[in-house]
């Protein structure tokens, strides 16, 4: 009897979880009104959770179960609720008609443990501090005449990394090329010294091909960062259970957590100590605009000063740089598996900026058909394909379904973006198609068959700085360097699993110069 009685506290444990969120379901149907359709093979206590499981994305894995059971269905993940929807109709009534009702994010064991307790606006509960935050962030970073002002870092840093990149490729014995192993490095290089100029004023020092210093070891930090986001945590599911802490994320969370924030907080100290130093140092970056809007004392919504710039700071970090990374890492693969296309926009470029001097952000409004790239590369490849989890703040009616208070609401973008009754040929890279039968549709959030960045309250509000970004850095490297696969080989589009949609493979290219060496040498 010995090793049975051992287990008993924790079967005990169990059985008393299992009996209170039985009791919870039962207390809280709504046997009268009708809720939108359930796979099938729901399992006691978990639900449908081993559904989700595959050697597949999560947003293709959702796909499917759309097409077996409609654009809008119900899951039942531990003692949560969720619906997932993927229909334009139905995706503007979650953000048009009942936007305020899915304005709030899920408690999620993320931003509490890693990203200073919801004090972050990025995964934080939508309120009075949300909104002063948002306002404060899209103002000084975001609105137009930010982004003028930061203009001269996006195109230095472009500038500077194309240069790099010309140093690296450039044959003494004048061959037409060279081999790069992880073109992902250098975009990744680019959109990280972008974003933590404008948000700290720093530059890592390291190239693209990496160097084992301390600017590696902070870039590595946020990376594990970047993945923590995405995992998926049994006790955001099924809280009684986080005591567990099944799987080791919490821990590694809050481990992490303390890593970020001894980086944070080193560059707040720099920054609150060059200040005292000198009372007039004008605004230079955005934790500058930060601590001058908030002051020493300040305390907002019962986060103090120093815990607003940080927790802001850091989520700007995780969700800036990476997305645009993918992004264009998925549009130069769709393009060199697309040769046709790659041509095409090299010689749009070569008519409207010519070979004499280097593309400028005032140049794009004239590359039409680089903007479609980039537009088709988004619908194919968005760089949050299920958006980030909301939930319902009270009651609602979705396509005649009721939707109870606390509900999850997953947006399936990447199954949205591929709707046959919407897109012809979904499944095809056809950049033609924003120049002519999409040619009406923007980013704005006001088409609700196209929402790369989401939309309503909670849509991504660094949308045209990505953007601004990602046109410049595409335009230049098509402009700067002709761009071919090893042997002539289609390149490997495998997505990596969970919920975003990493390139699996390194993309691997070979990569020459193609232009004279003086207008590198005049960047």
């Amino acid at each position: 009897m010995e090793p049975f009685t051992q287990f008993l506290p924790f079967i005990g444990i169990l059985l008393f979880v299992l009996i209170t969120y039985t009791y919870k379901r039962k207390n809280t149907r709504n046997d009268n009104k009708p809720i939108p359709p359930q796979p099938s093979g729901a399992l006691p206590f978990i639900g449908h959770f081993h559904l989700l499981q595959g050697q597949a994305p999560l947003a293709r894995i959702l796909g499917k179960l759309c097409d077996d059971y409609g654009p809008i269905y119900s899951l039942r993940l531990g003692s949560r609720q969720a619906i997932v929807v993927s229909d334009s109709n139905m995706v503007k009534e979650c953000f048009g008609t009942n936007d305020k009702i899915f304005a709030t994010r899920p408690n999620l064991a993320v931003s509490r443990y890693m990203v200073y307790d919801n004090a972050n606006f990025g995964l934080g509960p939508y309120g009075p501090y949300w909104r002063e935050i948002r306002k404060l962030v899209t103002s000084e970073l975001f609105m137009s005449q930010s982004l003028v002002k930061f203009e001269t870092v996006r195109s230095s840093e472009v500038r500077t990394s194309i240069n790099e990149l010309f140093q690296f490729v450039k044959n003494k014995d004048g061959s037409c090329g060279k081999y790069v192993r992880d073109m992902n490095k250098w975009f990744e290089h680019v959109m990280f010294n972008i974003t933590i100029r404008m948000l700290v004023g720093k530059r890592f020092s390291s190239s693209f091909e990496g160097n084992n210093n301390e600017d590696e070891k902070v870039k590595e930090a946020i990376k594990k960062g970047l993945y923590l986001t995405g995992v998926y945590v049994v006790s955001d599911m099924i809280p009684n259970l986080e005591w567990m802490d099944i799987g080791g994320h919490l821990k590694a969370m809050k481990k992490l957590g303390n890593e970020l924030d001894m980086v944070i907080g080193k560059w707040f100290d720099e920054h609150v100590d060059k200040r005292n130093e000198c009372d007039n140092e004008k605004d230079e970056d955005f934790m500058d605009v930060m601590l001058s809007t908030l002051s020493k004392d300040a305390e907002m919504f019962g986060h103090e000063r120093q815990t607003i710039v940080k927790a802001t700071t850091l989520i700007l970090i995780l969700t800036g740089y990476e997305s645009t990374t993918e992004t264009l890492t998925w549009a130069v693969s769709l393009l060199l598996n697309h040769p046709n296309i790659l041509k095409a926009a090299q010689h749009e470029l070569d008519i409207h900026v010519g070979r004499e001097k280097w593309v400028e952000e005032s140049d794009i409004k004239k590359l039409k058909y680089l903007q479609a790239i980039v537009k088709e590369t988004l619908r194919m490849y968005p760089p949050g394909p299920l958006g980030a989890p909301r939930e319902a703040i009270e009651d609602c009616n979705i396509d005649g379904y009721h939707i109870s208070k606390g509900t999850r609401l997953i947006v399936n973008i990447w199954k949205l973006h591929r709707d046959p009754h919407v897109w012809l040929d979904p499944h095809e890279f056809r950049p033609e198609r924003f120049l002519e039968e999409h040619s009406n549709i923007n980013y704005k959030g006001q088409n609700f068959e196209y929402i790369p960045f989401s939309c309503g309250r909670r849509m991504c509000p660094a949308s045209s700085f990505a953007l601004q970004v990602v046109h410049l850095t595409l335009a230049r490297l098509l402009q700067g360097f002709d761009l071919s696969t090893p042997m002539g080989k289609p390149v490997d589009m495998t997505e990596g699993l969970g919920q975003s949609l990493p390139k699996v493979k390194p993309l691997e290219l070979i990569i020459a110069p193609r232009l004279s060496p003086v207008i590198y040498e005049n960047l």
